[in-house]
């Protein structure tokens, strides 16, 4: 019993590991700093450098990051990092899948090369493995770039 206590509370303290158990790499991890993870939600940032490879082609003279990519960014910091707190907090060692189920994104300003941006995500529901959040996401000047909800499928290998 001890044992899982210790673990809830490093996952409550160490966002750093978090991180570390995201199913993710270069170039498709789109987390570089958690600022709060609680039972409630997830906070972090993301600085798009101007090298990834999407802006070489989107769009040709003037890049500015696809939508698909911030919707990313948010399912990522904002659902993903938050599964694998209420999951792990519960003290599982097991090995966790997750895929979105859905999103419905509101696309307000461009994100270009080079910005950093925060996203805040707030717990919708959590049932039946099913996690859905409210996301927004800031710019680097506090201006709301996008908003939505997604929502994704937790699920622990049984085998694990």
């Amino acid at each position: 019993m001890e044992a899982k206590v210790f673990v809830k509370i490093e996952y409550m303290t160490n966002l750093q590991a978090i991180i570390d158990e995201l199913p993710y790499t270069a170039p498709f991890l789109f987390v570089d700093e958690l600022v709060r993870v609680d039972a409630d939600g997830a906070e972090g940032h993301f600085t798009f450098l101007p090298q990834l490879d999407f802006y070489k082609g989107h769009f040709k003279e003037n890049p500015v990051t696809p939508g698909v990519i911030l919707t990313e960014c948010c399912a990522q910091i904002g659902v993903v990092c938050l599964g694998i707190y209420l999951i792990k907090a519960g003290a599982s060692d097991k090995k966790l899948q997750m895929g979105m189920s859905s999103s419905q994104m509101e696309f307000l300003k461009p994100v270009l090369p080079n910005e950093k941006v925060r996203v805040v995500s707030k717990k919708i529901y959590y049932r039946f493995q099913k996690l859905k959040c409210e996301v927004k996401m800031y710019d680097s000047k506090g201006g709301l770039v996008c908003k939505g909800e997604i929502a994704g499928m937790i699920t622990t290998d049984l085998d694990g």
